[in-house]
């Protein structure tokens, strides 16, 4: 009953991965000349630049931890709000019935910390303006730094293109100092206008929006949790599942209230 958890990749950005580099590469070979749009001076620039420019302006230590967050957008890891909602539901049951010491045995099987923690606050039988005060300040928490993981990545997309553009004043100046050799005139022009090409694909196909999936899964983890909070909290005040359940039902899409839960 209360150890379920998601850790399926999620097939939205996958797919959406998939499609997006797939279908333009795809486009490209069917012209036949895939090998012309591979130059690894140019990866240099836009790769090398992007990740120097971040690691400038983010610390390292936080450089870190938002590409640990980067999972969220390939696995989340957090309940859907009815998910969630039933598990309130069942756990209030049982409290309403057994007292909330029962609590305690169905909080090892919880995989959530957040979860288990909660549950744990109320067999503890701890003030409900002191669970609120401390779990709070944990969904803060979080959303602070999940916030900053979405900025590190907007801020990689905006700084990929200027890194193309970079790339492309590079590839101009050494045409410009080439024109006596026209073989040494190719490379060159691949360079001016490949870079260009692979910042505009990094930062519209990839960090932008890994940066707006991120964003998406920090509102539905914060939802989530916020509507643990109040649950417990009414549980650990001994209110009654159905008064629960009618005031959790604003954390669920209105639409669903009704054919779900009533």
């Amino acid at each position: 009953m209360v150890g379920s958890s998601h850790s399926e990749f999620d097939r939205g950005t996958l797919l959406g991965i998939f499609f997006a580099f797939g279908l333009v590469f795809l486009a490209i070979a069917l012209g036949g000349s895939l090998p012309t749009f591979i130059d690894f001076p140019s990866v240099l620039i836009v790769v090398g630049g992007t990740l120097g420019a971040t690691l400038i302006n983010f610390p390292a230590e936080e450089f870190g931890r938002s590409f640990a967050v980067l999972r969220n957008a390939f696995r989340p890891d957090v309940s859907s709000p009815d998910e969630r909602l039933r598990k309130l539901l069942a756990l209030a049951e049982r409290a309403k019935i057994e007292g909330v010491l029962i609590l305690e045995s169905l909080s090892f099987r919880e995989l959530d910390p957040f979860f288990k923690r909660a549950i744990q606050l109320v067999v503890d039988q701890v003030n409900p303006e002191e669970i609120r005060r401390m779990l709070s300040i944990e969904i803060a928490l979080l959303e602070s730094r999940h916030r900053r993981g979405a900025q590190l990545f907007q801020f990689m997309g905006s700084v990929a293109p200027a890194m193309g553009l970079v790339g492309t004043l590079i590839g101009l100046v050494q045409m410009l100092g080439k024109l006596s050799d026209p073989a040494a005139l190719g490379p060159a022009m691949a360079t001016a206008l490949i870079t260009t090409f692979y910042g505009a694909l990094l930062a519209y196909l990839l960090f932008l929006p890994i940066a707006g999936k991120l964003r998406a899964r920090s509102e539905e983890e914060i939802l989530v949790k916020e509507m643990t909070l109040e649950g417990m909290i009414a549980i650990a005040e001994g209110m009654n599942p159905r008064l629960v359940e009618e005031s959790l039902l604003s954390f669920i899409p209105t639409g669903l209230r009704f054919s779900r839960y009533r």
